[in-house]
């Protein structure tokens, strides 16, 4: 018995266990399985397969009844939730009647329980924040002051990024810090000419190419999108 005992509990015990496996869970369990540590990563939500369940990736928006748009009953029965999905992608958020919160105040609580989380919602888009974010507490004296500044997470920000692989271009604006790009994702004719009109007439207005976790070339053993 003692040997079976030891043996149940040598099977059943972790050195880490991670709650949730969106995007912070499943980059805790990542950084900690590659450190060595036995880890259980435990998720509500359901398996989502690749190809498999995403079954409205391949339609056309007019092969969807309404077009993509949200109608007026799922507006009524998803008022937070509905804000985040369409006809499309709706099926990977939770339904705001089973899943109420108090809600004291306006806050929009996006949820999403599959594996991966929000991580298959959300947009993509990537920056850093910079010292005007994280120091405008305390000039603004509005709330507590950040206990850490761009400089302190600077070195973390090019530590994810080397490995989830940000297209962007370095644009040299110091209230949005660059990064370590992939190449970036080219304007179209209208939007270069764009960008080339504003900088002509307005000094401190830009216009950048946006900064997405995209692939534009392969990158750690994965293709580009």
């Amino acid at each position: 018995m003692e040997n079976r005992t030891t043996q149940i509990i040598g099977e059943n015990t972790f050195d880490a266990i991670v709650v949730g496996s969106g995007i912070s869970g499943g980059w805790a369990a990542k950084e900690l399985c590659e450190k060595g540590l036995k880890t259980l990563v435990l998720e509500r939500g359901r398996n989502v397969e690749h190809v498999k369940d995403y079954t409205t990736a391949l339609k056309h928006p007019w092969d969807f009844e309404h077009h993509l748009t949200n109608t007026i009953k799922d507006k009524k029965n998803n008022p937070i939730q509905s804000l985040a999905y369409d006809e499309a992608t709706k099926h990977f958020f939770v339904k705001d009647s089973q899943h109420p919160y108090i809600q004291e105040k306006p806050f929009n609580w996006i949820r999403g329980y599959q594996v991966g989380g929000r991580s298959l919602t959300w947009g993509r888009q990537t920056y850093r924040l910079s010292d005007l974010d994280f120091e405008a507490n305390a000039k603004e004296g509005i709330g507590v002051d950040w206990p850490i500044r761009y400089k302190d997470i600077e070195p973390w920000y090019d530590y994810v990024e080397k490995f989830v692989g940000i297209s962007g271009k370095s644009e040299g604006l110091p209230h949005l810090p660059d990064g370590n790009f992939l190449p970036p994702i080219e304007m179209n004719c209208v939007e270069e000419y764009f960008a080339k009109k504003t900088l002509e007439n307005f000094e401190d207005i830009r216009v950048i190419n946006g900064r997405v976790a995209n692939l534009t070339k392969g990158l750690n053993g994965r293709g580009p999108c």
